[in-house]
């Protein structure tokens, strides 16, 4: 029996904090975004004893909930040693969607893995030609919007949110809660 192994892809993106969703949201419209999900994106990160973690490597289980109340899906992905590459961060990832999200959260409890992470948020998640771009809403914390896509798509999408490309760095979602926390003084709280 022969098996084919599908090679991680490199993940290129980045993330800036936004002050209008609205304008944001109307910016991508006119530029042609299509919306593909609307709804509650749950992510749970899993690890035995930080393992992972000292690696620099994620092992993370997302529910995507739907607003319109479809069927729950989930994505389990596997992501690589983050580094940069120019103005974008990286980081190689290997996903599979998966219909079973609970059962899948069970497995990886009986393998020994336990969550180390959540996040809870609320997305609208757009395509603007070979780019995704996400908004997100967090339970307390500033308002964030992430590309992701090779460079060309990325940097026509950043055109087409209004913002200005300086607000768009290669940091990972700690760098912005910590932005947060200074800027409000307030803890940020990523999970319901």
């Amino acid at each position: 029996m022969s098996r084919s192994a599908v090679a991680p892809v490199d993940e290129l993106e980045v993330k800036a904090r936004v002050e209008d969703p609205d304008a944001l949201r109307a910016a991508l419209l006119r530029a042609g975004a299509r919306l593909e999900f609307q709804g509650d994106m749950v992510d749970r990160r899993f690890d035995r004893g930080a393992r992972l973690a000292d690696r620099d490597e994620v092992l993370r289980l997302r529910v995507f909930r739907q607003a319109d109340g479809a069927p729950a899906y989930g994505v389990l992905a596997w992501k690589g040693p983050h580094s940069k590459q120019g103005p974008y961060r990286r980081r190689a990832e290997a996903e599979a969607r998966v219909g079973d999200p609970e059962g899948v959260a069970t497995i990886l409890e009986r393998l020994g893995f336990a969550v180390s992470l959540r996040i809870d948020r609320r997305v609208e998640v757009y395509r603007l030609g070979k780019a995704v771009l996400r908004l997100e809403w967090y339970p307390d914390m500033d308002v964030l919007i992430e590309v992701e896509g090779e460079p060309a798509g990325i940097e026509r999408a950043i055109a087409a949110t209004g913002l200005g490309r300086a607000s768009f760095l290669a940091e990972s979602l700690p760098y912005f809660v910590a932005a947060f926390e200074r800027r409000t003084g307030r803890a940020a709280l990523l999970a319901r």
